[in-house]
This record gives C-alpha cells, structure tokens and sequence, in this order.
C-alpha cells in the first residue's frame, strides 16, 4: 500500500499485522502435511493446533470445537443448515430467523429453503429489534428456531443485542449463530460474552491473511450433520481439505494481537472516530451519519451527503487517494443500494463507510477532512456550473 494513500476500509480487510506476516512466513519455511505422520508433518500439525488452542481459549470453548474454514462465508455456509444438531435433537431446524442488517452471506440463508427464512426488523438506530424478535418465535412455537444475528453491523458498526436476543431464543429452545467478524478485536466477543451457540469470522478483518476463517461451537454437543466439503475428515470430519498452515498461523497471530487492549484500542479509535465525524460534519453542515443514535463500536462511521451519490464521493476519494467503502466490500466490486439503511427506514439508499483499524493514526483523519473539503467543493462546483 503506498504511503502517500490513507487507507480507512478496514471493515473490508484489515492490512497485515507484521505478527501475522512473521507466523506466515515462519509456517511457509517448514514442510509438511499436518495429516502427515512424519517429523515434518507433526510439526505443522502442532502450529495448527497451536492455532486452534489459540482461538479457542481467546472465545472461551474447548479447542476440538474451532474448525478452521476459508473465511466467515464459508463458515456461514457451514453453520446455516437445517441439519444442526444439539445434543440428542436430531430433526431438521424448521425455521430460520436473520437480522434484516446482516451480512449477505447470512441473509441468503444457505441450506435453508427461502420459505423457512424471516428476516427481524431493526430499529431505525439500526439494532435489531428484541421486539420483532419475540413475536417471530412466538410464531414460530413448536418448531425447531435458529437464529443468526452479528454481534456488530459491517456498515454502521452498530453493536447488536446478541446476549439479549440468545436469552429470548434459548427460552423458546432454539439456537444462535452469531457473526462476529466486525466484533472480535473491537468487543469483548466471547460465547460467554454473547451467549452465542455458534461463532463465526474471518482472519482479514483482524489484520491476519485472506483466506482463513473459523466456525466455533460453545459446547461439545453441537454438531454439523451435513458438512459442505467431504474427504479427508480433516477439521474432526467438519472440513476436509488439507489445511492451510501458513494462513491459519497468521491467523492466530493477528487474533492475539488484535485481543490485546480491546478496551482501550476502542476507546482509541472511537476518540479518532468522533475527530472524523467532527470534520465532516464542518465540512457538510447537513450530512447525515447513521446509526449514531445506538451504542457503535469505534471504528466505524457511516454517512451520507445530500445531493452527491455515495458512489461519486467514493470514486472521487479515490482518485484523491483516501480509501472507503459504500456499504459491504462482498458485492463483487459493485456498489449497490443498502438493505441496511433501508431496514433503518432511512430515506437514503447508499452511504459512505469510513472504518479505522489498528493502522489508523490522527494524521490520517486530519488529511482525510482536507481531502474531503476539496472533494465536496469540486463536485459542488462542477454541479453548480460554477
């Protein structure tokens, strides 16, 4: 990444902690297949499970419960089946119930029929609605529940009530599927934390490699009865594929650091945050920030400038070196309206995503609202016919 850019779409993907990149490299120089039985074999298998203990201490389950995936949509693909087992319970999940904010890798529902998927409305802060919430499963009485919530929201950085909502479900005798890609290293995320059945996220967004996710379960007697990729058995018969080494390292390096100060990283960012929205908000006297009216994570803001499409502003900061979002980076490079904003019941269809990370300093805020000032006049200028 050049240095004269500045760089605020973490919630996309995170750069590389320089932890992350030292494990990566370190794994890279070792051969070997942790399914070997020789020297070399056993030594990446102890990295792996190295990894796994790691990540499974860091949420707060045993580590034969963290199956390593390829990132959050595959683990989601994993988890979001009707075949999920607890305990002695094997008849097939009825009904799904999914945030109507959530990630589209949770909002397509997977294996689930499109008859068997609600989605629970958000408030117009842009939490979901513990309301709504009860009235689904009030309606979905004697059948089998699982609900996915995130623990925060990838465009605004709104904190849900996922501990709130896994009462609610576990009273009706159902379970949770908890996204915690956008939370871990910004909130304490733990299954004790949220009360969650199933975690799931990705290694990019900590500042660890693409290409490495993890699905982990909170007990021993949660099981997958169909799982997507058959072979080996590799991932205890939840995952096969030989595993990748190397990005799984880096994975749980970027995981312990980005769990290192969660408290005070985010009192940091939220600080670097409101200094962001400050400057925007001098700069647009009627810009609109979303999300602000319920409890956010620090590093997140999302907003919208009346009279400049989000898309423009964002081509715009490009071209003037800033990096930033419009809504979820999984679209395929497309920007696309908001489901989010538009389960807020806000007016706008699209908005901007600025989203600070573990490498943002103050100078990059400050040099974000000179950018910006001269973006915004331009287009307005241009517009005006001035």
């Amino acid at each position: 990444m050049s240095k004269n850019r500045i760089y605020l779409d973490h919630n996309a993907t995170s750069p590389l902690r320089p932890a992350a990149r030292a494990a990566i490299l370190a794994a890279m120089e070792a051969p070997g297949n942790a399914s070997s039985v020789h020297a070399e074999g056993r030594a990446a298998k102890a990295v792996l499970e190295q990894a796994r203990a790691t990540i499974a201490k860091g949420l707060g389950t045993a580590p034969r419960n963290v199956a390593f995936t390829s990132g959050a949509t595959e683990a989601a693909n994993l988890a979001l089946t009707p075949m999920l087992q607890r305990g002695s319970e094997t008849a097939p999940i009825e009904v799904l119930l999914v945030g109507a904010g959530e990630h589209p890798a949770v909002l397509m529902g997977h294996r689930f029929p499109a008859q068997a998927v609600e989605r629970i409305a958000l408030t117009p802060a842009g939490a979901l609605s513990l309301a709504a919430l009860e009235a689904a499963l009030a309606r979905s009485r004697g059948r089998r529940v699982l609900v996915a919530l995130q623990a925060v929201n990838n465009e605004t950085g709104v904190i849900q009530p996922v501990y709130e909502a896994a009462e609610q479900v576990h009273a009706a005798g159902g379970l949770l599927i908890c996204d915690a890609t956008q939370a871990i290293g910004r909130i304490e995320t733990t299954f004790q934390s949220t009360g969650a059945d199933f975690l799931f996220f990705s290694s990019h967004k900590l500042g660890g490699p693409l290409g490495a996710g993890a699905l982990a379960a909170a007990q021993d007697g949660l099981h997958i009865l169909d799982v997507l990729v058959k072979g080996g058995g590799q991932e205890f018969g939840r995952r096969a594929g030989t595993e990748n080494v190397p990005a799984i390292a880096g994975f749980s390096a970027a995981f312990t650091a980005a769990l290192q100060g969660v408290p005070s990283e985010n009192t940091r960012l939220g600080a670097l945050r409101d200094a962001l929205e400050s400057r925007i908000a001098g700069i647009v006297a009627d810009v609109r920030f979303f999300g602000r009216g319920a409890h956010r994570v620090g590093s997140v803001s999302a907003f919208a400038i009346p009279g400049i499409p989000a898309h423009t502003l964002l081509m715009a900061l490009d071209l003037a070196g800033v990096a930033v979002s419009s809504g979820s980076a999984c679209s395929s490079g497309k920007v696309r309206e908001s489901h989010v904003l538009a389960a807020m019941g806000a007016p706008e269809k699209e908005a901007l995503r600025a989203s600070l990370g573990w490498s943002t300093r103050q100078e990059d805020v400050e040099q974000f609202g000179m950018v910006l000032a001269e973006v915004v006049d331009r287009i307005r200028s241009r517009r005006s016919g001035a």
